[in-house]
């Protein structure tokens, strides 16, 4: 992994910051926390989080000692400072002397000790930074880290990849616990550079923001040649399945997971991708196994739940494929529900989630995510594989192994954890609108109208070819005819479709269509001539003057449109 730390974006974050009145240290503190949070590898999607220590001047003038941290689900990728609330240390410091403290508690206190409660609520995660000695603290879930500590024994690959320079921390729930576990950790040995939490993620630390960000590209990196140098190669068995279409499969995976809520269903979103990973997976003699066991780290629980549902229709006769699929997407259910059943009692109040799959691979085909948005339903794929090369890479380097069960239902069902999830409140959530003319005057209004509820529309062109536009300037996917996934599409780069080469240049919110001929343009053009003409003839002064002579008498008289007081004048002129 490389840096992407410059000096002279560093001095740019300083002085774009300093202009909000935000000072040095916060402002650098989000220079490198946009580095990791443009890093899928990194972070994904609200995970991961930072912290700097500071100071601030009250409104009371007094100096007090903080600590920003960012705030609980907020996107590490673009935050900015309204997403780092501060916090009082003192306060913080002081909690550490108590024996207990449950999740309620310490969400209360963190928010009572906040300078300003009209932020977010601040990480989870926060007294772990605030025990921590060092001014600044990074954490992420990097995938290499993952790869190589979620193993039978991680201790020993640990030791022998980062020797004594990384404070290793057992498994515990985020939360209370965990902090005083891993400042008890680094105290026995202050001179590490960093803490490696077993199922969890890594924690860099230093009193510069760059040392900090550079210290956790450095042992990212070291995790990384490890499993370069030390992962077994699969020898890569291709199939294709074609006895049923990606659309087809998706409509079916879609009937099956939409509940009925009364005498309406609660439908949701299928997404579908094909990542270059995906034949490994089924490549690997043990992939019934890892599969099935657990998150890679706690917080992707909440988005893909504990595991995927996994279907092999190699042996299936095309007459059995519904009935394979639908099977296999009820018994997912069902298995839910002794799951749940089994574990209710480490969370009494907990009331059982939606049952069905967030994610569901189909050999032979891809990947499919389902949420009740596209939203959902992307994020789901995009946790999805970065859950499933974790597992992969483990897999390969040694033995794949997750958190106990119980630990994942505990973490699943956590409130501090759900409240992560922001419920959409679309109208037309999981339904689907097919708009013809999408591009054109009333079409696009209409497409633009439903994306604010749907997130997506479908636009059709006449070569066999579709592509499925997420908004006017996101990544677009091209699925062919028959509704199988062909490529992403991005503006600017060149794409071979149907053996056809062609670029998107830009996206331009009309259709380019003229009206070549109109049989009753001829009409309507002479009626415009019309009205134009009387428009020019009722600004021309017109006038009539009439004689009338009876015996010895002379009647004048006159008319005119305009002007009348002139008209008047020069009949008297003419007269006298």
């Amino acid at each position: 992994m490389k840096s992407k730390f410059t000096d002279k974006d560093a001095k740019l974050y300083i002085s774009k910051f300093a202009k909000k009145g935000v000072p040095k240290d916060l402002a650098l503190r989000i220079y490198t926390t946009q580095l990791l949070g443009n890093d899928p590898t990194v972070v994904l999607h609200g995970g991961g989080n930072t912290s700097v220590k500071s100071s601030i001047k009250t409104l009371l003038g007094k100096v007090e000692k903080v600590i920003y941290v960012k705030g609980s689900g907020k996107d590490m990728g673009d935050i900015e400072e309204d997403g780092f609330p501060a916090l009082e240390m003192e306060n913080l410091l002081k909690m550490r002397t108590l024996k207990n403290l449950d999740d309620f508690q310490m969400v209360n206190y963190q928010r009572k000790y906040m300078l300003d409660t009209s932020f977010p609520n601040a990480s989870v995660e926060t007294l772990l930074h605030a025990f921590l000695p060092h001014k600044f603290v990074d954490h992420s879930h990097s995938n290499a880290i993952l790869s190589l500590i979620d193993q039978p024994n991680p201790e020993k690959f640990c030791k022998k990849v980062f020797g004594d320079e990384m404070g290793i921390v057992p498994y515990i729930m985020p939360g209370f616990e965990l902090a005083k576990k891993a400042s008890e950790v680094f105290e026995q040995n202050t001179s590490v550079k960093g803490l490696i939490l077993l199922n969890h993620g890594i924690f860099t630390f230093a009193d510069d923001a760059k040392e900090s960000y550079l210290r956790m590209i450095r042992y990212i990196t070291k995790a990384e040649r490890e499993l370069s140098k030390n992962s077994k190669t699969l020898v890569v068995k291709k199939y294709s399945e074609k006895k049923i279409s990606i659309s087809s499969a998706a409509n079916i995976i879609r009937q099956q997971i939409s509940n009925q809520v009364n005498d309406d269903f609660e439908r949701k979103i299928v997404h579908f991708y094909k990542p270059q990973f995906f034949e490994e997976i089924f490549s690997h003699k043990n992939y019934k196994i890892f599969t099935q066991q657990g998150p890679v780290t706690p917080d992707h629980v909440i988005r893909i739940k504990s595991k995927p549902l996994v279907i092999d229709l190699t042996k299936e006769k095309i007459t059995n494929i519904e009935k394979t699929i639908v099977k296999a997407v009820q018994k997912y259910k069902e298995d839910y529900k002794k799951y749940f059943n089994r574990n209710s009692k480490y969370n009494p109040s907990a009331t059982m989630l939606d049952p069905y799959p967030r994610l569901i691979l189909i050999k032979g085909m891809g990947i499919f995510s389902t949420g009740p948005s596209f939203k959902d339903a992307k994020i789901a794929m995009d946790v999805g594989l970065n859950s499933l090369s974790v597992i992969l890479e483990a897999s390969k380097y040694g033995t794949f192994k997750s958190i106990p069960e119980k630990e994942i239902f505990r973490m699943e069902y956590w409130p501090l954890e759900l409240a992560k999830v922001k419920i959409s409140s679309q109208k037309l959530k999981g339904q689907v609108a097919v708009i013809t003319g999408g591009l054109g005057g009333i079409g696009y209004a209409t497409a633009k109208k439903f994306q604010k509820e749907i997130w997506f529309s479908w636009l059709p062109n006449s070569n066999g070819v579709s592509i499925l536009v997420n908004n006017m300037r996101g990544i677009n996917a091209s699925y062919d005819q028959f509704g199988n996934f062909l490529s992403y599409l991005d503006v600017g780069e060149e794409y071979e479709l149907n053996f056809h080469k062609f670029q998107i240049i830009e996206f331009i919110p009309i259709t380019g269509l003229q009206i070549k001929l109109d049989p009753g343009i001829t009409a309507i053009y002479f009626g415009f001539g019309l009205l134009m003409l009387s428009i020019f003839l009722s600004y021309r002064s017109f006038s009539q003057i009439w004689l009338n002579k009876e015996k010895n008498t002379i009647f004048v008289g006159g008319k005119t449109n305009r002007a009348q007081l002139s008209f008047e004048k020069e009949i008297l002129y003419i007269i006298l």
